[in-house]
């Protein structure tokens, strides 16, 4: 199998990510600071060769895609199974009112059980295995090739506990901020992370993500 290089970038920021706010799908624009840190991450990916480009159907997600799209006059692929996972109850509320409204359940997030699905929303077993199908799905579609994947901070986060063999319950300890670019190569031999978390091409960039 030949080596596929895979660019994935989480969205800019958004007002609920400075709030510190639930997004999951609830499907908000990008603030103007997350519309800079788009336009600074196309300039930036424009000097890279890709041969497509791929994207959650997320308007945040979206938003961040479309200038780098436009610079490398590539079509934009939109993958529903590329979106954040689904946050069902906690959505919309802020992380500090989860905790004071659901302590219970959020005790069950935080810990990561992977069985746990916010009542109306997605588990973390069932989370991973859509994020990975996708992201296989997509190497496999390109094989020796290099795709840009535009997507979401959890989608990162399964990505990156595949590639260096974490388990779900495993703390987080590497960063996840909004616009930071992260390579990884698919081979025969597996999946390894090349670079992490690269933001030299912003100003400033959140990771307001749980468990940082």
């Amino acid at each position: 199998m030949p080596i596929t290089r895979l660019c994935l970038v989480r969205h800019g920021e958004t007002e609920w990510n400075a709030e510190g706010r639930v997004q999951g799908q609830t499907d908000i624009p990008l603030s103007a600071v997350g519309v800079r840190q788009a336009h600074a991450s196309a300039a930036l990916l424009a000097r890279h060769d890709f041969s497509a480009v791929y994207s959650s159907d997320l308007m945040r997600v979206r938003q961040t895609a479309e200038p780098a799209a436009h610079k490398l006059a590539l079509p934009l692929q939109l993958d529903p199974d590329l979106r954040e996972r689904h946050y069902g109850i906690f959505e919309r509320l802020l992380y500090t009112e989860v905790k004071e409204r659901y302590p219970e359940l959020y005790v069950r997030f935080h810990e990561k059980d992977p069985d746990f699905d916010f009542e109306t929303g997605e588990s973390l077993r069932t989370f991973y295995d859509r994020s990975l199908s996708a992201v296989t799905r997509i190497a496999e579609k390109h094989p020796g090739e290099q795709v840009l994947v535009f997507t979401h901070g959890g989608v990162l986060d399964m990505v990156y506990r595949r590639a260096k063999s974490l388990g779900l319950a495993a703390a987080r300890d590497y960063g996840i901020p909004n616009c930071g670019v992260n390579w990884i190569e698919i081979t025969a031999a597996g999946w390894d992370v090349h670079c992490w978390a690269d933001v030299a091409h912003l100003a400033a960039a959140l990771d307001e993500l749980p468990d940082a």
